[in-house]
């Protein structure tokens, strides 16, 4: 047996030898984590070394979330190894813009071994078991082995960030899996390109009647979220600006329908987006049907259920693109499972981000949710808390020593007064003691004035910008962890004493943006503010651009951008 030993800038690397098919032990020093592979049971086994001075975070995915922890955790301070079947970062919102050849697949890629190249490690592996007893995830390569039997990599971690995101929801739609097109990757979004293209080659074609080219050219859009009111402009545009110039023949048989199930699209923006949005696919000649829910997807035919009537109709397509929200991947389902969340639809993390019932677990971006904890299960305690002399009367006086604490630890309070228009807690009091001045409230007044707030309990939208900023949040809590052991900086514990190490997250709203083509785009930032137009379009643009990854990406996608305008979009099959 041969011992191979490799040592570069502190990071562990392992070869196969292809001299040795029998055994193969890998011995590499990286903070004393050790490898050993057989290909006897094909189990590649990473266990931590006790006496490392450096924590193991194991970091599932390279979406918005893991990507924005990785580029702001201190990577010296930990043996950070990431796993994903993707070795590079999607800036997903631009999505629609490859479907159409706007913007180039790669513009918008960027290599995590760019951004943790420093001191972290990569592997390009699926994980498809996270084993919470033992502190081991279970993965396999992506890469097809030459072995039969399946290869699996077993990693053992001291912290692990679940951060894998989501799959499209199909609501067990028959026909959805086999018939319709995804946008969630950007081999969706090629995938969808090549199917444009060959729908306008298929109906240029000799000898097909008008139906077979109407059949050809019927481009479907399921759901009127961000991604299909995007999708749907997108493709419009290719079609007028660029398409209906290569095939003149075929131009007047093309239609695109955006289907809803709901009564609006862009339901997250404001009603005046929503009927501008309307009004403009109504001018542009995109047949928009609100209340109409897909019922089946046949190879060649697809059918709806109008809720108002419950009419069924089905009309042939050329190609659908199924975006009607997101699911949970089965590695998070089969965890959900295993932790006892399993009639959940995603997992549930506390305000700092652990997965519940975990105290090295964390999970950020599409794949959770936090479960915001209601102020009435704390209630009889906070009145203990206030109530310091004891006399089982509370004034405002008392109440205010711990609203700070209380607004932070429970933020539908402070929603719940914005909304009341209420400008203190005084006011708040008062609305359920009908008194001004001296007011007194025992547990059960208390209670009844408080009733009401956890109403106000928000869950975060499954956006991009949430998940960059939780994982920003955690990393910040990585990097200060040991400072925060000892000198913990969060609200008072509600049940116990002392305090939490760290603030709860908090998700600060930026705003949010609906291209809605033709050079024009919805925006909608903090404060009501609300711009429609060709103004937010340069707005759009601007923010974008910023919001890329690395100078790299910046730079191409603005090059891209800048070759649309002169050239035009690229209408190759490639």
């Amino acid at each position: 047996m041969r011992i191979l030993s490799i040592v570069e800038k502190g990071s562990r690397f392992y070869k196969d030898h292809p001299r040795y098919s029998k055994l193969l032990l890998v011995a590499a020093v990286s903070g004393g984590g050790v490898l050993a592979y057989s290909k006897s049971n094909s189990t590649r086994h990473v266990t931590s070394d006790s006496e490392s001075p450096k924590k193991r975070i194991v970091v599932l995915g390279t979406g918005w979330a893991a990507t924005s922890c990785l580029k702001n955790l201190d990577l010296a301070s930990y043996d950070v190894q990431v796993i994903s079947p993707r070795n590079y970062f999607a800036f997903t919102p631009l999505l629609p813009s490859v479907t159409c050849g706007t913007v180039e697949a790669r513009s918008i890629a960027e290599p995590i071994r760019n951004i943790i190249w420093r001191s972290g490690g990569f592997w390009e592996a699926d994980c498809f078991k996270i084993d919470e007893k033992n502190k081991k995830v279970h993965c396999r390569p992506v890469q097809k082995s030459e072995s039969k039997e399946k290869e699996e990599i077993i990693m053992g971690f001291d912290y692990l960030v679940v951060a894998v995101g989501a799959k499209s929801n199909t609501f067990n739609t028959p026909g959805v899996e086999e018939n319709c097109h995804f946008l969630k990757e950007i081999e969706d979004a090629l995938k969808i390109r090549r199917s444009v293209i060959d729908s306008f080659e298929k109906a240029s074609l000799p000898n097909l009647s008008e139906e077979e080219m109407k059949k050809h050219l019927h481009f479907v859009v399921v759901g009127g979220g961000p991604t299909g009111v995007e999708f749907a402009a997108e493709l419009h545009d290719f079609i007028k600006e660029d398409l209906s110039k290569l095939y003149p023949k075929v131009k007047d048989f093309v239609k695109i329908t955006l289907l809803e199930a709901g009564d609006k699209i862009l339901p997250m923006f404001d009603q005046r987006i929503t009927d501008f949005a309307i009004e403009k696919f109504k001018r542009d000649g995109i047949d928009l049907k609100l209340g109409s829910m897909v019922v089946e997807v046949t190879n060649k035919a697809i059918c709806t259920k109008e809720r108002s009537s419950g009419e069924v109709s089905s009309v042939p397509y050329g190609m659908v693109v199924w975006s009607t929200g997101i699911g949970p991947r089965p590695l998070v389902r089969e965890f959900m499972q295993q932790i006892g969340q399993a009639n959940r639809r995603v997992l549930a993390t506390d305000e700092w981000l652990r997965v519940q019932g975990s105290d090295c677990i964390y999970a950020l971006g599409d794949c959770a949710s936090i479960n915001q904890r209601r102020i009435m299960e704390d209630i009889a305690v906070i009145f203990s808390k206030a109530d310091k002399d004891k006399s089982g009367k509370l004034t405002v006086k008392q109440f205010q020593s711990v609203i700070t604490d209380i607004c932070e630890r429970y933020p539908q309070v402070e929603l719940y007064m914005k909304n009341k228009k209420l400008k203190g807690i005084s006011d708040l009091l008062k609305d359920c003691e009908g008194k001004d001045n001296n007011i007194e409230l025992d547990i059960e007044k208390f209670k009844l004035a408080l009733s009401q707030v956890d109403s106000e309990a928000k869950t975060l939208p499954a956006t991009g910008q949430v998940a960059a900023q939780q994982g920003l949040y955690l990393a910040k809590c990585f990097n200060h962890m040991q400072e925060r052991q000892e000198n913990p900086e969060g609200p008072p514990r509600i049940r116990g004493d002392g305090r939490h190490r760290f603030h709860p997250f908090r998700y600060k709203h930026l705003g949010q943006f609906a291209p809605l083509g033709g050079e024009q785009t919805a925006a909608q930032l903090p404060g009501d503010w609300v711009s429609i137009g060709h103004s937010s379009q340069w707005l759009w643009y601007s923010v974008y651009a910023s919001k890329q990854v690395s100078w790299r990406t910046r730079t191409m996608v603005v090059s891209d951008w800048i070759r649309r305008f002169i050239f035009g979009r690229d209408s190759s099959r490639i």
